[in-house]
């Protein structure tokens, strides 16, 4: 029986006498040392040692039967061995003696640890590796048993949370979760290890986490389950939504600024089409009236509320960054002390004006007037804030903003800016005011004292001019607004598409003016002005309609139309089309957009004419003149 057990046990069972001679080598040690019984039976046993332990076990036999001490006998351990083929192996030893009619042998039970060696290795590399990726993982790891103890609080949570691991391990997670979500993490841990119904393992969710300043963060939180030791675990991975959050705001709310710029733009180009009528007739009916000095009166107050209208339209254009704007190189150092005296006359008694400028500013690439009237508008705004008085600054400096600026500012380039800052002391601005202070029309003052396009406006040519604005207030402390320019180190102004022109008498050689025009109204006015300056006028509403004209009526010596119209042919495409015909044709162009959103298009000629709606009469007379008159030099030169 004793035998069969031997021979049929998985580990190895080698037999020794007191010499070290093999006297029984089971078949486990045969698969285990690669030699057969035989090869090791009566062979003594270092046979089956490496080197360095055959030395010591002569050693040790021999102290052993000399003064009895043991050091493995009845103990175990764990040692090498070594197989046939030379390759060394651990072991567990466990070493019994037996005494047979007076002669000492040594039973060995040898287990080959080779692959709990190398499973325990992997484990403890993948321990290791496990240890790594959550010490340098970039999101928060955080381990809690099932009480809601913290047992693991990685470096990206000390970050995170602002505690270190030490305050918080050992302590409840609720620690680092706003009030309000306390009860609700108790509610659901009992009722997940009463029921096994999973709200958030698994799956995650948008919560909220609290830092030790007792600051509130937004983050997203992945819980995972596992066991150890018989009970539930559980595994959070959390991150940081704070920029997400910042980036998504930032995107709406640019997103809303553009469509409202949109549709500004698209209401300043309808609304300049009726002010165009308006200004137009009214401007008609007063020439008429002027023997009733009672009906030309009210014929004046028609055209000074036309202009008005015409102001508020310039300023959605503004806003929307479609109107046209003049940069050039400007000291603005020098511009905001000019400015100065200006607002000294303007502000009241109460308002001190201090101004810090800094020393080797940056030129800025901007249009003068643009900038003055929105420093202007800035400065009003503050006098508003501060109806007992106070403290203006206006502040210059050179600032580089980079990548990690654009990260949380999504619409600023990185790079170069001149900044100019403008800040009061009055009564300051709560955050829902603040949130929505670039908006058109959007204003706290009382009703008609502000359009409340005043500061969509500095947006818009801040926008359009390649810079940021930026504001910050608090109530009760003041407001600050930045201005960011971009440089114009090296840059030389291009020249205006259209020169200021002095007024024009209109020349009477019956010249004929073909007039497109979509809007019938707009139309109307223009043919009776082209008329009454002593032209010959013929109408169009579409671009197709004027080419119809155009094949009929070859004596067509000055084209005027509008650039956007409804159909297939535009007032670009009209020019060229016509042009090509008759190279000789002049050409007007207009439009209730600004010139700058079409020249966007690259499609507005070298020296082109360009009326801008609403346009008075005269100003019509003036281009006609103009281009009737470049005919004719150009035509005496030829001669």
């Amino acid at each position: 029986m004793l035998r069969a057990v031997v021979e049929t046990a998985v580990d190895g069972v080698i037999l020794i006498d007191a010499d070290g001679t093999v006297q029984m080598f089971n078949p486990a040690c045969e698969q285990l040392f690669g030699f057969a019984a035989d090869e090791v039976i009566g062979q003594n046993v270092k046979m089956l040692m490496p080197a360095h332990f055959s030395d010591a076990h002569d050693g040790y036999i021999a102290n052993y039967l000399a003064t009895g001490d043991r050091k493995i006998i009845g103990i175990g351990r764990e040692v090498e061995g070594q197989r046939r083929d030379g390759t060394i192996f651990p072991m567990d030893l466990s070493v019994g003696e037996s005494k047979r009619n007076g002669t000492t042998h040594f039973v060995g039970i040898i287990r080959d640890l080779t692959e709990r060696r190398r499973s325990d290795r992997a484990i403890r590399e993948a321990v290791a590796r496990l240890e790594t990726v959550v010490e340098t993982a970039v999101d928060g790891v955080i381990l809690i048993d099932a009480d809601g103890t913290v047992q693991m609080f990685n470096p990206a949570c000390e970050r995170l949370f602002e505690f270190e691991a030490a305050e918080v391990i050992g302590r409840n997670v609720k620690m680092l979760m706003p009030a309000h979500f306390r009860d609700e993490h108790d509610r659901y841990i009992a009722n997940y290890l009463a029921t096994g119904a999973r709200k958030i393992i698994g799956i995650g969710r948008e919560v909220e986490g609290q830092r030790k300043n007792g600051t509130v963060f937004p983050m997203d939180l992945s819980v995972g389950e596992a066991q150890q030791d018989g009970a539930p675990v559980f595994v959070g991975i959390i991150h940081d939504l704070t920029e997400r959050k910042k980036a998504e705001v930032q995107l709406a709310h640019a997103q809303k600024m553009e469509v409202v710029g949109q549709l500004s733009g698209g209401v300043a180009h309808d609304f300049n089409n009726l002010l165009t009528v308006v200004m137009g007739n009214a401007e008609l009916l007063g020439l008429s009236l002027r023997a009733r000095p009672d009906l030309h009166e009210l014929a004046d107050g028609i055209m000074r509320a036309g202009e008005r209208g015409a102001e508020l339209t310039r300023r959605l254009l503004a806003f929307s960054r479609k109107q046209y704007l003049r940069p050039a190189r400007l000291d603005l150092n020098h511009l905001i002390g000019e400015l100065r005296a200006l607002l000294r006359a303007t502000l009241r008694a109460n308002i001190h004006v201090d101004l810090k400028l800094a020393d080797n500013l940056h030129a800025g690439l901007v249009d003068p007037a643009q900038i003055e009237a929105a420093l202007l508008n800035l400065c009003l705004n503050a006098q508003d804030a501060m109806p007992d008085g106070g403290n203006l600054s206006l502040s210059t400096a050179n600032i580089t903003l980079d990548s990690s600026y654009r990260e949380r500012n999504l619409e600023v380039p990185p790079g170069d800016y001149a900044v100019i800052a403008v800040t009061d002391t009055g009564e300051g601005m709560p955050p829902d005011v603040l949130a929505r202070v670039f908006e058109p029309f959007f204003t706290t003052k009382e009703v008609g004292k502000g359009s409340g396009l005043g500061l969509s406006m500095v947006y818009g040519f801040v926008k359009q001019s390649g810079g940021h604005v930026s504001i910050y207030s608090e109530p009760g402390l003041g407001t600050t607004v930045r201005i960011y320019l971009p440089t114009a180190e090296g840059h030389r102004a291009a020249p205006s598409a259209q020169a200021d022109r002095p007024g024009i008498l209109p020349a009477r050689n019956n010249e004929t003016v073909l007039i497109v025009e979509d809007d019938p109204m707009v139309r109307s006015f223009a043919v009776t002005c082209v008329r009454a300056f002593g032209y010959r006028a013929i109408a169009a509403g579409s671009g197709d309609e004027a080419l119809g004209l155009l094949s009929e009526d070859s004596g067509v010596d000055v084209l005027f139309t509008d650039i956007v119209m409804p159909g297939g042919v535009n007032g670009w495409d009209l020019a060229e089309r016509a042009r090509a015909r008759d190279p000789d044709l002049r050409v007007i162009y207009s439009s209730g957009y600004a010139i700058e959103t079409l020249t966007a298009r690259n499609r507005m000629p070298e020296g082109a004419i360009f009326l801008n709606k609403p346009y008075r009469r005269v100003e019509l007379a003036r281009c006609l003149h103009e281009v009737i008159s470049a005919a004719a030099e150009g035509n005496a030169k030829e001669s």
